[in-house]
């Protein structure tokens, strides 16, 4: 099986979902549901047109891309020729994914420059880090300083700069967690978190608890359900065992403005059912 840190440097074209929201939870007329687009994988390199349409049509609004590359791009596609591809399916990249361990690790900067000029093109309003290579975990302190750097180039170029979570930043060392070093050493005004619910359960921790100890910090979520009988696969929203109407209740003290569903594996029947399953779920239960 291909990992996900293999697609974030490897792959070409990623999306995602994203729900815009009021801070006042959810209570507005129109519902914008986003998909990640990493939950397409499969499917994308085949057809990313068809495949974006399907999105579209399944009731989601919005999408967050993933696997940027500098010689790739998007999968073969420039950013602009995916933004005319999103626009044709009246499709919102809120967000982007892309791989900056070279500016994380060692201060080269190329990987990022060609990330934010990818990300305003796209018209993105976030670009998010999504993983940090395992050789480098031991120093969260270096991370966040990182972090801070990047998020003021962003802002000059008029973007927000988040970092998503797996489980790895929950390990303790000498008593702290990697992501309370993020949390505490980062700029709350210049770096957001994109919380990944499902890992942040997996790891034994509550969404809650965070939100109440860094409220507002947490402007986007990805919705992705755990698995009631094997806690290591996702499933639809709304079928697993994370309570996520508990959590959506508490999207103000979070500050989440975005969400995005996301489903890595275990699809019934197959992703674009599942897809439309999640979206169903959402929109009638959630919001």
């Amino acid at each position: 099986m291909i990992s996900r840190r293999n697609f974030i440097i490897n792959s070409g074209l990623a999306t995602a979902g994203v729900l815009a929201m009021p801070s006042l939870a959810f209570t507005m007329d129109r519902k914008e549901i986003g998909l990640q687009l990493y939950t397409l994988r499969d499917e994308l390199p085949k057809d990313v047109k068809a495949t974006l349409e399907k999105v579209a049509a399944a009731g989601f609004t919005a999408v967050e891309t993933y696997g940027f590359s500098i010689k790739d791009q998007f999968r073969g596609l420039s950013p602009l020729e995916l933004k005319k591809i999103l626009d044709a399916n009246n499709l919102k990249a809120i967000s982007g994914h892309y791989n900056l361990g070279s500016f994380l690790y060692d201060g080269n900067a190329t990987e990022l420059i060609e990330a934010i000029d990818a990300a305003k093109i796209l018209k993105s309003e976030f670009l998010t880090i999504p993983w940090v290579d395992e050789p480098f975990r031991t120093d969260f302190k270096k991370i966040a300083t990182r972090l801070n750097e990047a998020a003021k180039m962003c802002k000059d170029a008029g973007l927000k700069l988040a970092y998503h979570n797996h489980d790895f930043e929950f390990q303790k060392n000498n008593g702290i967690t990697g992501y309370e070093i993020l949390l505490k050493e980062t700029d709350k005004n210049l770096v957001y978190f994109e919380m990944d619910l499902y890992w942040v359960v997996r790891s034994g921790n509550d969404p809650i608890r965070l939100m109440k100890e860094n409220p507002g910090r947490f402007k986007m979520w990805h919705v992705k359900d755990m698995d009631k009988a094997n806690q290591a696969l996702n499933t639809e929203i709304g079928s697993g065992s994370i309570d996520f109407k508990t959590i959506f209740k508490e999207a103000k003290l979070s500050g989440m403005k975005y969400f995005f569903v996301e489903q890595e594996n275990n699809y019934i029947p197959n992703s674009f059912e599942s897809i439309k399953t999640s979206c169903n779920f959402i929109s009638k239960e959630l919001i």
